[in-house]
């Protein structure tokens, strides 16, 4: 999938395009949710996951990723843009094109983790869990450290 945005922004899922020391460098640095994470495992969480990347003409300014079995289920992680690039509707252009992927059409259940972003997904129809109690995890904050 490569779709163009703009002349000056596309969104592509080619892997090899993806600028992986910038995306470790907003994770491991920047982001809340996976403060220090390795290269090594960031690379093995890409090699497995449906990845988009978002540029500004070649360079890479934004980036999500998609767990999936492509049948049933999916987990939407990893979504950023980089801060001189917000305010643009980019990151709303980026769900559009997750949403959209033919790969993903037709699965029972998404889902995601987010501290600050609710009202982007929103937008997208995703809405706070019906029964949380049903829902149950394993979690280990300090993995990286």
């Amino acid at each position: 999938m490569n779709e163009q945005m703009s002349n000056e922004y596309f969104i592509s899922t080619d892997k090899s395009l993806l600028d992986i020391n910038m995306v470790h460098l907003y994770l491991s640095v920047d982001s809340y949710w996976a403060k220090n994470i390795p290269l090594h495992i960031l690379k093995v969480s890409i090699e497995n996951s449906v990845c988009f990347g978002v540029y500004h003409f070649q360079q890479q300014i934004g980036f999500g990723r998609v767990v999936t079995d492509k049948a049933t289920f999916a987990y939407l992680a990893d979504v950023f843009i980089l801060e001189g690039h917000r305010g643009k509707g980019l990151s709303k252009l980026l769900m559009e094109a997750v949403m959209s992927y033919p790969e993903l059409q037709g699965l029972r259940r998404w889902m995601l983790g987010t501290r600050d972003a609710h009202g982007l997904y929103t937008q997208f129809g995703w809405q706070a869990f019906t029964n949380p109690e049903r829902f149950m995890q394993l979690h280990n904050p300090d993995i990286y450290l």
